[in-house]
């Protein structure tokens, strides 16, 4: 009677263990699947935060960031996506929720000063960096240190930072820029016109430096054109930079020569000197 008992409770064990095993089984299936859909969305999150569209990046990691909203790699990926889309108010918002999330760090912080800096918002830019601690010391936050510094005209302080910025980057004509820049504004021209042509020499595809640099050259009445690489439509485009210096200086017979001779050199019409001359010939 008891072997009759024991037999149904084996079976009953049996089935029991066997339910188990084929439970365990089953879950270590989801589990591959779970870890296959993971690689998946993280090839995904790469593609897209590298779009050639960053618009179409915003709209993919706002829709996963609104289903997953504690996800920290989401709510970062649509923050780095609306920087690229240049969509700098949305972008300073996103960051300052990536910054208030568990897993954020310092690189964040930094994106998010970033942000604002692009915003325009320069107190909360320099309170976000003030958040940092000093031991964090990357090229994109000594630059970043050097333009609100700059822009509160804390001139010690923003030549500091921009050379601890230059040491920290093998690319460092796009500061070198800016620090000359810095110096434009400053009245110190001849500092400024070394820092220009120094960022050229590091990236002679830098208009914006060469633009610059005879911006510099001109405020001190240097009206020659300064022997650095350039395309001929360049040339037309600096001499009509330094037309317009001119003319704020005074130098109007300078002006109209150098108008001249941008229209002269432009390989297309070059509407804007032309205009520039007809007034000066017509006051």
């Amino acid at each position: 009677m008891r072997q009759q008992l024991l037999i149904p409770t084996v079976v009953v064990c049996g089935l029991i263990l066997s339910a188990c095993a084929k439970e365990t089984e089953e879950e270590k299936v989801e589990r591959t699947f779970q870890e296959v859909n993971v690689i998946d969305e993280t090839n995904l999150n790469d593609v897209m935060l590298n779009a050639a569209d960053p618009n179409e990046a915003v709209t993919y990691f706002r829709g996963a960031a609104g289903k997953n909203p504690d996800r920290i790699d989401l709510q970062r990926g649509l923050a780095i996506s609306l920087t690229r889309a240049k969509r700098s108010t949305e972008a300073s918002a996103a960051w300052k929720r990536v910054t208030a999330m568990s897993g954020a760090t310092n690189a964040d912080r930094v994106d998010y000063a970033d942000s604002l800096v692009r915003s325009g918002d320069w107190k909360a830019a320099k309170a976000a960096l003030d958040q940092i601690p000093p031991t964090y010391e990357t090229f994109k936050r000594y630059r970043l240190e050097a333009l609100v510094a700059d822009a509160s005209k804390d001139w010690k302080r923003a030549d500091q930072f921009y050379e601890t910025a230059i040491g920290l980057t093998t690319r460092p004509a796009g500061v070198m820029n800016n620090w000359g820049y810095s110096k434009l504004t400053r009245g110190q021209y001849s500092e400024a016109e070394r820092l220009f042509t120094e960022a050229i020499r590091q990236d002679s595809s830098l208009f914006t430096a060469k633009n610059n640099l005879v911006l510099a050259r001109s405020a001190q009445g240097n009206y020659s054109m300064p022997v650095i690489p350039m395309s001929q439509t360049e040339r037309a485009e600096l001499l009509n930079t330094m037309g317009i210096s001119a003319v704020k200086r005074g130098d109007i017979n300078t002006a109209k020569n150098l108008f001249r001779e941008a229209i002269a050199t432009h390989p297309q019409h070059f509407d804007e000197a032309v205009r520039s001359l007809r007034a000066l010939e017509e006051a």
